[in-house]
């Protein structure tokens, strides 16, 4: 599978709602992510078990990928917007960049870059 399959691969899985489906199918054993300048999260376990906590906080998340997704040798950018709707409150927006480095069909590392006051109610 080449990387841009891939992508479109993990592309298919957010907006299904899958996330942790798209964890254990796109990201390497050892992969990396920071959310903006924050300190880096290691290891794909570590990450699914961080897309558990966040997704505990919401009764739903949408996810839509934001075309084109631009891609460049192994590095990728996806632009996603979210729709997150707790139990009980009001439903926030929030616009995200994606940056991606890939080896050849895994996620090697990813930082995400948004703003914070996005997900202040």
């Amino acid at each position: 599978m080449s990387t841009r399959e891939a992508i479109e691969g993990l592309v298919a899985l957010v907006e299904q709602g899958r996330f942790i489906d798209a964890l254990e199918t796109f990201y390497a054993d050892d992969a990396t992510t920071f959310e903006n300048l924050g300190e880096p999260r290691r290891g794909r376990e570590t990450l699914i078990a961080n897309e558990r906590n966040f997704m505990a906080a919401f009764q739903t998340i949408r996810a839509r990928c934001v075309r084109p997704v631009f891609v460049d040798g192994s590095n990728a950018v996806i632009r996603w917007q979210f729709e997150l709707v707790p139990a009980s409150g009001p439903s926030r927006r929030m616009d995200e960049l994606a940056y991606q480095l890939w080896n050849g069909d895994r996620i090697i590392e990813e930082r995400f870059f948004y703003d914070p006051a996005q997900m202040r109610v």
